[in-house]
C-alpha cells in the first residue's frame, strides 16, 4: 500500500507506478490466499463456524462465486457479510468525481470516458478506502428497480439530452457500489419483479433502464441473506435468481454450550462505570446458555422462526443488571448473579421467541419451565444429589433457609457458617471467599436440590423458603 505522500495523482502517474487494476473477485481471492498463508484469523468475532460455514465461504471466494447466506435470525449472517470487507485492498484508485468509482485504465461510464478522451493521462485520480466499498440494502416490498439500478433523471433530459444518452442516468445503489461488495438483506422480501431486474447484474453484468439497454459492465461482488423460505411467508427467492448465485451457504446456531457462552461474553454490554465489580460464576453463564439451547428444542416454541443468540446475550445482560441493581441497593462492592435473578429474564426473552400457541401467559410459563430444566441440568453436571444427603437431613430436622434477589450477601454467609454441610458444597464450586459469590453458590445448590425433589420450596412474601 502506498503512503498518503506518494499516491498517484493522475492516470499517468498510476501507469508509471506499475499499478494493476484487477476485478473485485480477483482482489478478494488474492487477499484471502495471503491471509490463509499467514494463518490469520479470517473473520474475527465469528464463533462456531470454523469447521462448517467458513470453509464454504473460502471455497466460494476462491471460486469467484456470489453468495446467499441462508439461516434463521441471529446466526451472524450480517456480521459475516460485513467481515468480507477485510478481504478488500486498503484502498484503490478511481477517476476523481466519478459516481461509480470508475477504474482509471478502462472507464465504463460515459462521463469518465469523455474525461479520458479529453485529458488522457492527465485525468486526476482519487483513492477509495475499503470501508467505503461496501453497501447493503434491507429488502422491503416497496423497493424499486430505480432504487437499486437507477433511472432516467428528468432534469438532465430537460437540459436537452436524449433518453438513450448515458449521461441522463441517475445511478442507483448498486452502480454506486461498483468495484465493491453489495449486500441485500432478507432477499425474499424483495418484490419478484425487482428480483428479475437483478438477473443481468449477476450473469451478464449489464443493466437496462427505462427500456434502454445501457451496457454497463459493473464489477460488483453480490451477497444476500435470507431466512429459510418455509418461514418467510412474505415472499420467496425466485428460482432463476437463486440459480445465478454461485453458492448458497447455510448458517446455524452455536452447536456447543461453550460457543454460546463465548458469544454471550463477547457481545454483552459491559457496565463498568458505577463503581461495582460484576463477576458471573461459570454455572450462571452456563444456565443462561442452557435456557437458549433448550428453547431451540422446545415443542412450545416456533422453531422455524428460530431462537436467536440475541436471547442469550440479552438474558445475560438482564441477569448481571439485576445483580448490579441489588449490589447498589445493598451497598456491596461486588455484584454476582444468583438463581433468584433468573425470574427477571421474562422481559428480555418473550419478545425474541414465537410461541406455537398464543395464550395469555404462555411465554412466561414456557420460560419458567425452561429455566427450571436448565438449572437442573447444570446442577447435574456438577453434583450428584447423594452428595448432599447430610445437608438434606438437616432440613428434615427442621432447618429452613430463605433466599431472595434483594437479600444482602452477608445473610447467606452467616447462614452458611451455621451449616457446614452447605459450606462444603459451595467450596466445591470454587467461588472464592466473596460474600456475593457465596450467596450465588448457596442459591444454586438449594434450587438444584429442590428441582431434584430433595427439598420443598415455598414463596412467602417475596422470598423463597427452602425446607425439608
Amino acid at each position: 500500500m502506498k503512503t498518503s505522500t506518494n499516491k498517484a495523482r493522475t492516470i499517468g502517474e498510476l501507469r508509471k507506478s506499475g499499478y494493476k487494476v484487477v476485478s473485485i473477485k480477483t482482489e478478494m481471492r488474492r487477499n484471502l490466499v495471503e491471509k490463509v498463508r499467514r494463518q490469520e484469523d479470517l473473520f474475527p468475532g465469528i464463533i462456531g463456524y470454523e469447521d462448517t460455514v467458513i470453509p464454504q465461504v473460502e471455497n466460494a471466494i476462491l471460486a469467484g462465486q456470489d453468495i446467499i447466506f441462508l439461516g434463521e435470525r441471529g446466526q451472524a449472517k450480517s456480521r459475516l457479510i460485513r467481515a468480507l470487507v477485510s478481504l478488500l485492498d486498503p484502498e484503490i484508485p478511481y477517476i476523481a468525481g466519478c459516481e461509480i468509482y470508475d477504474t482509471p485504465f478502462a472507464p465504463i461510464c460515459r462521463a469518465c470516458r469523455d474525461k479520458v478522451e479529453r485529458s488522457g493521462d492527465g485525468v486526476e485520480l482519487a483513492w477509495l478506502p475499503r470501508e467505503q466499498r461496501y453497501a447493503e440494502k434491507l429488502a422491503t416490498p416497496d423497493i424499486t428497480i430505480a432504487d437499486l439500478i437507477g433511472e432516467v433523471d428528468p432534469i438532465r433530459v430537460a437540459e436537452g439530452r436524449y433518453l438513450s444518452d448515458e449521461l441522463t442516468i441517475h445511478y442507483g445503489l448498486i452502480p454506486r457500489t461498483n468495484r465493491g461488495i453489495f449486500c441485500v438483506n432478507e432477499l425474499p422480501d424483495l418484490a419478484e419483479r425487482v428480483q428479475v431486474g437483478l438477473f443481468n447484474l449477476l450473469e451478464e453484468r449489464d443493466i437496462q433502464i427505462k427500456g434502454y439497454r445501457v451496457r454497463l459492465p459493473l464489477d460488483v461482488y453480490v451477497v444476500a441473506s435470507a431466512n429459510p423460505e418455509d418461514y418467510t411467508n412474505r415472499g420467496r427467492i425466485i428460482t432463476p435468481l437463486k440459480d445465478r448465485y454461485g453458492a448458497q451457504i447455510r448458517t446455524h446456531y452455536p452447536r456447543t454450550l461453550e460457543h454460546e457462552m463465548h458469544i454471550m461474553e463477547q457481545e454483552r454490554t459491559r457496565v463498568e462505570d458505577v463503581g461495582v465489580k460484576v463477576v458471573t460464576p461459570p454455572f450462571m453463564r452456563e444456565i443462561i446458555a442452557e435456557i437458549t439451547t433448550l428453547a431451540r428444542r422446545s415443542s412450545d416454541i416456533n422453531q422455524r422462526s428460530g431462537v436467536s443468540v440475541r436471547v442469550s446475550i440479552a438474558n445475560y445482560e438482564t441477569l448481571t443488571s439485576n445483580a448490579l441493581r441489588r449490589a447498589i441497593r445493598c451497598k456491596e462492592e461486588e455484584a454476582v448473579p444468583r438463581v433468584s435473578d433468573l425470574a427477571f429474564l421474562v422481559a428480555s426473552t418473550v419478545g425474541k421467541i414465537e410461541m406455537e400457541t398464543v395464550e395469555d401467559g404462555s411465554e412466561g410459563r414456557t420460560l419458567e419451565g425452561l429455566t427450571k430444566k436448565a438449572v437442573s441440568n447444570v446442577f447435574g453436571r456438577r453434583f450428584t444429589v447423594h452428595e448432599f444427603d447430610d445437608l438434606v437431613r438437616r432440613f428434615e430436622e427442621g432447618l429452613v433457609i430463605e433466599t431472595s434477589d434483594t437479600l444482602p450477601s452477608a445473610e447467606y454467609t452467616q447462614k452458611m457458617s451455621e451449616v457446614p454441610e452447605l459450606a462444603e458444597g459451595v467450596r466445591r464450586l470454587d467461588l472464592g471467599e466473596s460474600p456475593a459469590a457465596v450467596a450465588s453458590g448457596v442459591e444454586f445448590i438449594l434450587e438444584g436440590l429442590h428441582l431434584n425433589r430433595r427439598l420443598n420450596r415455598d414463596r412467602v412474601e417475596g422470598k423463597t423458603r427452602y425446607r425439608g
